[in-house]
């Protein structure tokens, strides 16, 4: 007998049929003889759905903006899962389980006070706990919390994943399943290349690079826990039938197991390729090299919360001089270039230039630290299809590339078979 937490996103459970499908996928799992607990998303579309009705209230109602109060942001959007937890529950009741559906400030989640981006803070599993072993299952609202106002709080879009794994580590959780609308993690973008392969275990930080490099199957927060608190994590899909030979598998069910390096004996040079759309690359020109131009540069940035990546320093040959280029998401440019230009006279730059519609593609893997060569392959292997490079950062476990949008693909393909990894 084992501690599971299950998790199912929107389109695991976007009809009233795939919540039924979803409820079969529990019951293996009871039925196994397993404690239980299940974390839910809103069904499919409803929260873009919910979002857009707070966005567009004020106007409706008559006031000249679109400004709300975050804290009734969170009481509208957060009621997506309420529903689905409420429905999973009952379908669960009629197939004969005992089941019961748990809001956020049920448990509760304690959160801090950043509504509709709040960051878990502690759980209290004990009275979960103490449910489960008595035989019932949990099933309970994802993306919620209770911030210390006592008002109900949400953890950003994506937030049922860190639900998921926040509960796990709070009830000591054996396994942590995330089913979704893909059968696992995959060494790249199986629509851009399709011979990329399902990985059958990934390090948490090789998954935690993938996820914070474009990679969409989990949100990055989820693995940040999952690291920290050493959650066992598998990604299986909720479309397999429930009765699948192999899907009651306690210790290697279908799908990709995130864990521990250690756990992973044959380890791949290179895991995977990720990418990122929509980049752009700022440039200041000729500004004074002197201490505290940096500071200047990024702390306005980082106060108007301006996510910078990627980081190139030129400076001139009699030291005086430096031009700083930086990327920044493309639907942060005009915001980021108002903060500079608020801030010309503190930085001390000449010139300001910016460029959209770029792509970063990443190369990752735990075995790049104890080999040498890669980042070598993969620049012969970019020039030799043509694709210039206009940036480069590199960690102990991964290469960042800056390119045109338009060889994005190309350099996927690329990458993903200069390393083999089209290859079973």
């Amino acid at each position: 007998m084992a501690r599971i937490v299950m998790k199912f996103g929107g389109t695991s459970v976007a009809d009233l049929d795939r919540i039924k499908n979803v409820a079969r996928h529990v019951k293996r799992e009871v039925d196994a003889g397993h404690e239980v607990a299940v974390v839910v998303s809103a069904m499919s579309g409803k929260t873009n759905e919910l979002v857009g009705w707070v966005q567009n209230m004020p106007k409706v109602a008559g006031a000249d903006h679109s400004i709300y109060d975050a804290r009734e942001y969170d009481a509208v959007v957060a009621s997506g899962e309420q529903v689905t937890s409420g429905l999973l529950a009952i379908a669960l009741q009629a197939m004969g389980i005992n089941a019961r559906s748990w809001q956020g400030w049920q448990i509760p989640i304690r959160t801090d006070n950043a509504h509709g981006a709040a960051r878990i803070l502690e759980i209290d599993g004990g009275e979960m706990i103490r449910r489960m072993g008595e035989g019932q299952v949990a099933v309970v609202a994802g993306f919620q919390g209770l911030g210390p106002d006592n008002r109900l709080s949400t953890l950003g879009r994506g937030g049922s994943d860190t639900s998921a794994v926040a509960i796990a580590a709070a009830v000591k959780a054996d396994r942590c399943d995330i089913y979704t609308d893909v059968d696992g993690v995959y060494t790249t973008d199986p629509r851009i290349e399709p011979k990329a392969r399902r990985l059958k275990k990934i390090a948490f930080e090789e998954m935690l690079e993938m996820a914070s490099l474009g990679a969409k199957v989990l949100q990055v927060r989820s693995v940040e826990l999952a690291m920290v608190f050493k959650v066992r994590t598998f990604v299986r899909s909720s479309f397999e039938d429930p009765d699948a030979p192999g899907m009651g598998d306690l210790l290697n069910p279908p799908g990709t197991l995130i864990c521990d390096e250690e756990e992973i004996v044959e380890q791949e040079v290179v895991t995977g390729i990720a990418y990122a759309k929509d980049e752009a690359q700022i440039s200041l020109r000729r500004l004074a090299d002197r201490p505290g131009v940096s500071a200047a540069i990024f702390g306005p940035l980082a106060e108007n919360h301006i996510n910078v990546d990627m980081i190139v320093q030129n400076i001139s040959e009699d030291g005086s001089k430096t031009d700083m280029t930086f990327t920044v998401p493309s639907g942060d440019v005009d915001k980021a270039l108002r903060v500079l230009g608020e801030n010309k006279e503190k930085i001390g730059y000449d010139v300001i230039q910016n460029e959209s519609g770029l792509v970063k593609v990443s190369v990752i893997g735990v075995g790049m630290r104890s080999h040498a060569g890669v980042a070598a392959t993969a620049f012969r292997a970019l020039a030799e299809k043509g694709i210039n490079i206009k940036a480069i950062t590199t960690s102990e476990i991964k290469i960042s590339i800056l390119i045109d949008g338009p060889y994005a693909e190309l350099a996927v393909r690329t990458l993903h078979s200069c390393y083999g990894l089209d290859k079973s």
